[in-house]
């Protein structure tokens, strides 16, 4: 059995498990279950989870020795001046997780200036896409590339920018989309072929905006679609990662650096094209 293959398995036995406790839990309002029988799977989950993120972390270095290869040097996937959030140079794996090979990803926000982006608070509850600046902003291929997905069927959502919206988010969409697997995290989004076995992965693209499919050759810096709010998202972004694999379900992550500006660390702002990066206004 291959280690991808494996991966698979495992993702999918953890979220067998997770969904027969959900029953179990639901099933208890209508039926006599003993309260002990949802431990059982429950436990598996757990098991099976840490079990895969300690294999992967073998397999991809354990970041405090570094991670086992070379980062790839690519482009930037926009332009403009952008903020990182969740960045690999802080923390790995960068999301708390390694599962869909997203080890060393990176999600990055839109301020063309200091503040223009809508503040996290109580109120409003949710906010319209439109009122943040990386709404549509364009995403540009880091390098020559095949598409080898391209999906962008899924609606943008409103934002989960205010402390109530942020509880649902991780306490009921999260967890739910988590169940439905790797779309419903994603959202629309595509992956390229860099060759050499390197993948570079866009989530949370605009509905709708995609502008090539899969097949399609790419030159580096080409128009590839626009920045949305679909998926697991919490305000629009451009989520970016890339890992070993087509499939993120059994990919392990790759580290990256952009050409010109690295990697930026959580809250440093940076201007795409250039080398000039700036702590967060």
């Amino acid at each position: 059995m291959t280690p991808a293959t494996e991966r698979k398995l495992a993702r999918n036995a953890a979220r067998a498990c997770l969904l027969i406790f959900l029953a179990i839990v639901v099933a208890r309002f209508f039926v006599d279950i003993p309260y002990g029988w949802g431990w059982v799977p429950l436990g598996l989950w757990i098991l099976i989870t840490l079990g895969a993120n300690r294999r992967a972390a073998r397999a991809e270095g354990d970041g405090a020795t570094g991670p086992a290869v070379a980062p790839v040097a690519v482009a930037a996937p926009v332009t403009g001046r952008w903020k990182a959030l969740n960045s690999p140079a802080d923390k790995v794996p960068s999301h708390g997780t390694r599962a869909y090979g997203q080890t060393y990803a990176i999600d990055i926000v839109a301020e063309p200036e200091p503040g223009s982006r809508p503040a996290f608070g109580w109120w409003p509850l949710v906010r319209r896409n439109e009122e943040f600046p990386a709404f549509g902003a364009p995403l540009l291929a880091v390098a020559d590339a095949t598409v080898v997905r391209a999906e962008d069927g899924s609606r943008d959502h409103l934002s989960r920018t205010s402390w109530p919206a942020a509880v649902y988010l991780l306490a009921l969409e999260g967890p739910a989309r988590a169940l439905g697997g790797v779309r419903p995290m994603l959202g629309n989004h595509v992956i390229l072929d860099l060759g050499n076995g390197v993948h570079a992965l866009y989530a949370h693209v605009r509905r709708g905006s995609l502008t090539v499919r899969t097949g399609d050759r790419v030159r580096a810096g080409d128009p590839l679609g626009q920045c949305g709010d679909s998926g697991n998202s919490s305000e629009p972004h451009v989520h970016f990662q890339l890992m070993d694999a087509a499939d993120p379900v059994t990919a392990q992550g790759v580290p990256f650096t952009w050409q010109g500006i690295g990697v930026p660390r959580n809250g440093e702002a940076f201007e795409a094209g250039t080398t000039r990066t700036t702590p967060a206004g």
